[in-house]
């Protein structure tokens, strides 16, 4: 008869000796760790602020107990039915959400007309200067959104607004309230901006097309119009509904073409009225708004992205010579160039010739009165605020190393902070935190600027418990600045990691290197360009922002776009022009600079 013994478990090591061990291992690869700190640092950053602005908009705020009826920091629907049911509710969001909708359908499709027209030219047509035009008409977006309503000002503005009128006024030329601003001026302006987001889009798309398609239907007998509605129209179709959620995204987060064209007339739009209901100290009503922006905005990529899954459908195969044949405009050719050339003429000489005119002429853009005094006088009659030139004083040069020393502080941590969430995504043994940190990096993407800093306002503005209130000091500028842009780092991090294999890495660690020096002598060199696009791009965005920092500048904080902002309020229109154009300055030589180093083109691929 067999005996059965029973055998002990080896006995487990003491719990000193497993942390020990444990932490050994992290010490040699701290990716776990790093992980971790990164999850904290992203959920309190991203997360916490969209659950104060959340909590804000259903916690009743001091100075409402009066109306509501109950105490400060009782749960309450009282802001809900203020935005939504109230007597009220028309002026603060019903007519605003109205204006939202009739500029973002406005601007769609004015960018939608421009920006396809001029896609098509280029990359389908054989007009003279094909790859020149293609980086000229991209040219509108490097510009501050904004610099579009300030030369509008400048050439249609009447006395309704504060300050010097414009040209047509002061030949006598009577220009109503309803071509001097509202509605109309803001969506001719903002679709100058955004026509280049239709034209890449779709230019990219049409290049992608092959024409033996077309050549295969016409042959077979299809009339033009029966080619472009079956085949032309369904393939394009990814491609126009990105470009169409994309630019009613950036139109509804946006706010200085609405502020500055919408104020003489009180014509609200949501990110206005938000701006305005915090300047009122109304944080509840700004919370209930700031969310349903976020709401909006987040519905608007999720539909972006689930149409992008449906483009597999329309994949077509094809040669690249048969792609990229070209249609023969015969003795439309100049005509077409010259078409091409009216609309760089109308989106950038246009509205940069005028802001830089009006700068040094006293009625504007009448040479006769030519005046070197908006830039460098000592003292100018009747100013009060800004009483000297722009590049007197210490206002403009304050301004901008404000903006340089904050957006370049904010672009190096969102680059560096980008590429280590794609070394724990792609190295990191724990699917959950990279899971986590994918999704949660991109998150700021879905948020409209505006709405992201009403939310990081709500989290911010008081002390949280270990935590001082940040409102009015640079550390929350840079904070935010590099959170709203590390979607972009993120992704091109997470992109660069996958292509960089493990090999290197290991080599290093069986030779004894240390984490730190793998990734300062093997990670960072190898993902230099990858870290310096991550820096440069978002300075570039970061110099001209506007929507994110004007509710978290104060006065020892001011940035060269609220410096501008600030003078249209004063209606000194000659200094802001003044201040645009030095942002457009910088902003050009920051993006040719990078095109430069990093040997691309915005435009890469639309000329041929």
């Amino acid at each position: 008869m067999a005996v059965v013994t029973k055998t002990e478990p080896p006995p487990r090591p003491p719990r000193r000796r497993r942390l020990l061990y444990r932490l050994q291992v992290m010490r040699h690869d701290p990716t776990a760790a790093l992980g971790l700190i990164l999850v904290v640092l992203l959920a309190y950053l991203v997360v916490a602020p969209l659950f104060a602005v959340l909590s804000d908009a259903f916690r009743l705020q001091y100075g409402d107990e009066v109306h509501a009826g109950q105490q400060p920091g009782e749960w309450t629907g009282y802001y809900l039915w203020r935005v939504f049911r109230s007597q009220i509710s028309e002026l603060l969001f019903w007519e605003p959400l109205v204006n939202t909708l009739a500029v973002a359908v406005g601007t769609t499709l004015f960018a939608l007309v421009l920006g396809g027209g001029m896609a098509w030219l280029v990359t389908r047509t054989n007009v003279p200067g094909r790859k020149w035009l293609a980086g000229a008409l991209v040219v509108p977006y490097m510009l501050p959104s904004w610099t579009f309503s300030l030369a509008w000002l400048t050439l249609f503005k009447n006395e309704r607004a504060a300050g010097q009128v414009g040209f047509l006024q002061a030949q006598g030329i009577r220009t109503p309230d309803w071509l001097a601003y509202g509605p109309l001026p803001i969506i001719v302006t903002l679709g100058l901006h955004y026509y280049p987001f239709v034209l890449l889009l779709v230019g990219n798309a049409l290049r992608r097309i092959d024409v033996q398609l077309e050549d295969s239907a016409r042959i077979l007998g299809a009339p033009r119009r029966v080619v472009v509605r079956r085949i032309v129209i369904p393939l394009m179709l990814p491609a126009l509904s990105s470009a169409v959620l994309l630019v009613v995204g950036r139109v509804l987060g946006t706010f200085g073409t609405p502020y500055v064209l919408g104020l003489p007339t009180d014509y609200r739009v949501l990110s206005t009225g938000l701006f305005q209901s915090i300047r009122d100290r109304s944080t509840g009503v700004a919370s209930v708004l700031a969310t349903v922006i976020v709401i909006i905005g987040i519905v608007i990529v999720f539909t972006d992205m689930r149409l992008m899954r449906e483009q597999r459908r329309f994949v077509t195969v094809g040669g690249k010579g048969a792609m990229d044949r070209l249609s023969d405009l015969r003795h439309w050719r100049w005509p077409a160039y010259a078409l091409g050339m009216a609309v760089f003429a109308v989106s950038v000489l246009v509205p940069v010739l005028t802001l830089l005119l009006s700068t040094v002429t006293r009625t504007p853009l009448d040479l006769s009165t030519f005046t070197l005094d908006f830039w460098i006088a000592e003292k100018l009659p009747g100013a009060v605020g800004f009483p000297h030139g722009v590049l007197r004083g210490s206002e403009l040069w304050e301004a901008a190393w404000n903006s340089v020393r904050i957006v370049g502080l904010a672009s190096l941590i969102c680059a560096v902070a980008g590429l280590l969430v794609g070394y724990v995504v792609v190295r990191g043994t724990a699917p959950r935190i990279a899971a986590f940190l994918r999704q949660v990096s991109f998150l700021p993407y879905l948020i409209p600027g505006i709405a992201f800093a009403a939310a990081s306002l709500s989290l911010f503005a008081v002390a949280r418990g270990p935590v001082p209130a940040l409102y009015g000091t640079t550390f929350l500028l840079i904070l935010v600045m590099a959170v709203t842009h590390l979607p972009y780092s993120s992704r091109s991090g997470i992109a660069a990691m996958m292509q960089l294999g493990r090999e290197p890495e290991e080599a290093a660690q069986i030779a004894g290197a240390s984490w730190w020096q793998r990734m300062r002598r093997i990670i960072f060199p190898i993902q230099k360009g990858a870290l310096v696009t991550g820096i440069v791009l978002p300075f570039i965005s970061g110099l001209k922002e506007l929507s994110i920092v004007i509710m978290l500048t104060t006065t020892g904080t001011q940035l060269l776009t609220t410096l501008s902002i600030g003078l249209v309020d004063y209606g000194y229109t000659q200094l802001a022009n003044g201040v645009v154009l030095m942002i457009a300055l910088l902003s050009f030589t920051m993006t040719y600079l990078t095109q430069r180093l990093t040997k691309s083109s915005l435009a890469s691929g639309l000329g041929g």
